[in-house]
């Protein structure tokens, strides 16, 4: 993947205004999937002898609550920040509770996370299930390494190829549209990270099997969990019959257990990478940010 640009790592078939409306979708609560991902993912942050002092959420709502809070309490102390869609409702789940006090004035009260901005710089950037909504990954992986500080780093996850891998295959039996957009594959995700100035990427996946009584809670809780962004989605409503239909195509197409549910496959995609010291190569005019400059000037490098 040499000379990789942003026009060609747009991710085929996503409808990026879809996308932007599925993230502004208010909500309360975060989907179960991505609190169970934000979990397992949490659990990696013992592999890093150096905890940072400062972290970025990146859409903490969709991306878990209570991840956020388990990943808090893990990084005691760290100054948090929060960027988001829906920034004021972020903020707002994020509060941290307030401290016990005797004084009643003191008991609404509970730290905010610092809203992030383009000159924000932080030791480590969380990302939970946001990347595979984004129509120009390459372009948010670079504004992602601009925030992260010298040797800082990033983590993050999402979903792989072969999600939903059962339910495409009912679709394209039936000559049907994609029920989804196509996920990227972990080694694309892991060039990417590269070229966008991350180095020693670190990417691993999991599959998770998830099961159903029938087709109807299968879909009630694909619906929970996201949208269908395909570009060339059916646009219109569909009436009560095709979903008679959908229905009955889920029943005798999905595989199922040895005690008759619906087996649907979920590929997780985990990566982390760090944000490296600066190396420019000199031409006969070079821009070099003022962050960067620091950098080479604190490593000795010239």
């Amino acid at each position: 993947m040499n000379n990789l640009s942003e026009a060609e790592t747009a991710v085929p078939g996503l409808d990026p205004q879809a996308a932007l409306r599925w993230q502004q979708q208010p909500r309360t609560e975060s989907p179960w999937l991505n609190e169970e991902v934000g979990s397992r993912m949490a659990e990696r942050l013992q592999w890093f002898r150096d905890k940072p002092a400062s972290w970025l959420h990146w859409e903490p709502v969709t991306g878990g609550l209570q991840a956020h809070q388990r990943v808090r309490a893990i990084l005691a102390g760290a100054q948090c920040h929060v960027a988001s869609v829906r920034l004021p409702q972020a903020l707002a789940a994020t509060r941290e509770p307030p401290t016990p006090s005797w004084n009643p004035r003191h008991w609404l009260r509970g730290k905010v996370p610092a809203p992030f901005n383009e000159d924000t710089r932080v030791g480590m950037l969380w990302a939970n299930m946001a990347l595979h909504l984004e129509a120009r990954p390459l372009a948010l992986l670079r504004r992602w390494n601009a925030a992260i500080e010298t040797n800082g780093f990033l983590m993050f996850s999402c979903l792989g190829p072969d999600t939903l891998r059962e339910l495409r295959a009912v679709y394209a039996r039936l000559g049907w549209p994609e029920p989804t957009h196509p996920f990227t594959d972990m080694h694309d995700w892991g060039d990417m990270l590269v070229h966008s100035g991350f180095a020693e990427p670190v990417m691993d996946m999991e599959r998770i099997t998830l099961s159903y009584s029938g087709a109807r809670p299968l879909l009630q809780d694909l619906r929970l969990l996201g949208r269908n962004l395909h570009e060339n989605r059916f646009s219109g409503l569909r009436a009560r019959s095709w979903h008679a239909q959908l229905c009955a195509a889920i029943e005798s197409g999905i595989p199922r257990s040895p005690d008759g549910r619906l087996l649907l496959t979920l590929e997780i995609i985990y990566g982390h990478a760090f944000k490296p010291k600066p190396r420019v190569k000199l031409d006969a005019t070079t821009a070099v940010s003022m962050d960067d400059m620091r950098a080479m000037l604190r490593s000795g490098r010239r």
